[in-house]
């Protein structure tokens, strides 16, 4: 069964190459990856110096909890858990839980990401080749129990949030503890900028990294080298505890699943606010159905919180770590910045419901002018309460004409930006599952592309802004800064408007390439 599952994703894998810009994007992720990896491997394998081996096994220790926080982070930033073989797909199947768990654990290894996470934590065979042949030996069994540990914290971790997604009771702790690892960042941000430059940890950081799962497999080796032989054996045995119980928590959790509906859509019909109000004309329509589409898509919500999390802490986050509270009152200016990354993909999760839209005369004008509006109320009415009290809250007064012109604009270009990227380059989402971070055809780097576009067209658009605040802030003119509300109240206007046109535009005239390019493979 393995064997099959995993000749099968080989075969899906070969697919998704020859599929144009999804292929160009995947080779360009695992490209990327493995420069990173590359990089990790050498910082791990020549982190000790002066025959110091207690901080290069710190050292090799933050890097692993590193790349075990991005296993858990990286899909839900960037929205896209690769699920090349789904779980339903083999729900006919005469075989137990267990052995689906088994089958596709080893069907996740025949992917790029397992190969390049190997070649990021080999850095520690290299550093323990330095310390003779028992740490070495150490060092491969540790890796590789590390390996399947990490990829099954992951498959367990979005499983549960996807299982928890499937109610309402569930629903809400499920959205929170995306946020909750979107957040993860922040510490794995912080790890790196400490351990780039190979500078030692504080002391609370180091116990942490080393008594955390992610740092046995370096502990283990630092005990062989030390000829501590319960040092060395216990870190292991831990990782093949904590993985067998893993397994057992995805076997369940996979159960579950596969009998529970296909459906992650949740929310009744006709109650709540939406369903009293009253629906005025086609742009209307599209204006409500889209917005309880946001309240009840669990795919959209786990899209949605997380991005808009990272967002409001970017800021905050510096402030906590004594670098001054200077850049909180912009918190919402980086939220609705964030935020807008979520809605850069609408046609694909509508996937050939698509055709409705375009079948239908003059309803391409109204589906986009709808959709935009959606997207302005769902991602302004959080942010925009950030913008408006944050900066006096502070005590920050002299600040709102910065905050308040940069939030329009950058609001304003995202949910444009959003718009017309979802026109221009959507990709496909599989059909509703347990999983609502799962992708098709390994869409993970397409889609940090896109965020990329995103928040590159919003920095660019933002500069007449900042030109403008820069020249009342020289010339100490506060009217001139106040000025600059007006502007880019206007730029996220315009951006709008020019970017809703272009969409419109890419509908009526290949909206058929559209249809295909949403279809699930």
């Amino acid at each position: 069964m393995a064997g099959i599952l995993i000749r099968l994703r080989l075969l899906l894998t070969r697919r998704a190459l020859n599929d144009g810009w999804q292929g160009f994007s995947f080779v360009m992720g695992v490209l990327i990856g493995a420069v990173f990896a590359a990089i990790t491997a050498a910082l791990i394998g020549f982190a000790v110096h002066d025959g110091d081996v207690t901080t290069g096994i710190t050292v090799a220790a933050t890097f692993f909890g590193i790349w075990t926080l991005g296993w858990l982070c990286g899909p839900v930033l960037i929205g896209s858990s690769d699920e090349t073989i789904q779980p339903e797909h083999l729900r006919l199947l005469p075989l137990s839980s267990r052995q689906l768990a088994g089958g596709l654990l080893a069907a996740a290894f025949a992917g790029p990401a397992p190969v390049i996470n190997l070649i990021a934590f080999a850095g520690l065979v290299v550093l323990a080749a330095q310390l003779g042949w028992a740490a070495t030996l150490v060092a491969v069994v540790g890796i590789v129990l590390h390996l399947v540990f990490v990829v099954l914290l992951s498959r367990v971790v979005l499983a549960w949030v996807g299982a928890a997604m499937r109610s309402r009771r569930g629903k809400d702790i499920g959205v929170l503890f995306a946020g909750l690892l979107g957040v993860a960042y922040y510490p794995m941000s912080w790890l790196m900028s400490h351990v780039s430059a190979l500078r030692d940890l504080p002391p609370w950081a180091t116990s942490t990294v080393r008594w955390l799962p992610s740092g046995w497999a370096p502990v283990a080796v630092e005990g062989a080298a030390q000829e501590n032989w319960l040092l060395a054996v216990l870190p292991l045995a831990g990782l093949i505890v904590v993985s067998l119980g893993l397994w057992q928590a995805w076997a369940v959790l996979l159960a579950r699943r596969l009998t529970a509906p296909m459906n992650s859509v949740a929310g009744s019909t006709g109650s709540g606010l939406l369903g009293r109000v009253r629906q005025r004309g086609p742009v209307g329509a599209v204006l409500i159905k889209e917005l309880r589409t946001w309240s009840r898509d669990s795919r959209r919500r786990a899209a949605l919180l997380p991005v808009l999390v990272v967002g409001i802490l970017m800021p905050v986050f510096p402030a906590f770590q004594g670098s001054g509270t200077g850049a909180v009152p912009f918190a919402g200016v980086t939220a609705a910045s964030f935020a807008a990354l979520a809605g850069a993909n609408m046609y694909g999760y509508d996937g050939t419901a698509v055709w409705q839209t375009l079948v239908t005369p003059g309803a391409v004008r109204a589906d986009v002018r709808g959709r935009l509006l959606a997207l302005l109320i769902v991602l302004g009415l959080p942010t925009v309460l950030l913008a408006l009290i944050l900066p006096g809250a502070l005590g920050r007064w002299s600040l709102y004409p910065w905050v308040l012109s940069l939030y329009a604009a950058a609001l304003g270009v995202g949910v444009g930006a959003a718009v017309l990227i979802s026109a221009l380059a959507p990709y496909p989402i599989p059909p509703r599952t347990g999983n609502p971070f799962s992708g098709s055809g390994n869409p993970g780097c397409a889609k940090v592309l896109l965020q990329f576009t995103v928040l590159f067209g919003q920095l660019a658009a933002v500069i007449p802004v900042l030109i403008v605040l820069l020249i009342g802030h020289f010339t100490e003119l506060t009217a001139i800064e106040w000025l600059a509300v007006p502007v880019g109240i206007g730029t996220g206007i315009a951006a709008a408007i020019l970017a809703a046109r272009l969409a419109e535009n890419r509908l009526i005239t290949q909206g058929p390439e559209l249809l295909a390019a949403v279809r699930p493979k």
